[in-house]
């Protein structure tokens, strides 16, 4: 996964041909305080930032990423 600036470009890399998703989604499991990240859909994966801070860019998962953190996840691999 690669960090990504605010305008899609990895901090101190050259730009990415990857483009910030057009739509940015929110789990409904949030809360109003804004303790979460959202997700956007690219082509190739997917990209997430943190919501409180916007400006501070997202970061970019590959299809192949995005699908075993997913995986992850869904099978509780994570500690709470």
């Amino acid at each position: 996964m690669t960090p990504q600036s605010a305008h899609g470009s990895p901090p101190h890399a050259t730009r990415r041909t990857a483009k910030a998703p057009l739509t940015w989604h929110k789990s409904s499991y949030s809360t109003a305080t804004q303790t979460c990240v959202e997700v956007g859909a690219l082509a190739d994966g997917a990209a997430v930032r943190d919501t409180k801070d916007r400006a501070a860019g997202y970061f970019v998962a590959d299809r192949k990423q995005w699908s075993a953190f997913i995986t992850a996840v869904k099978t509780d691999r994570f500690e709470r």
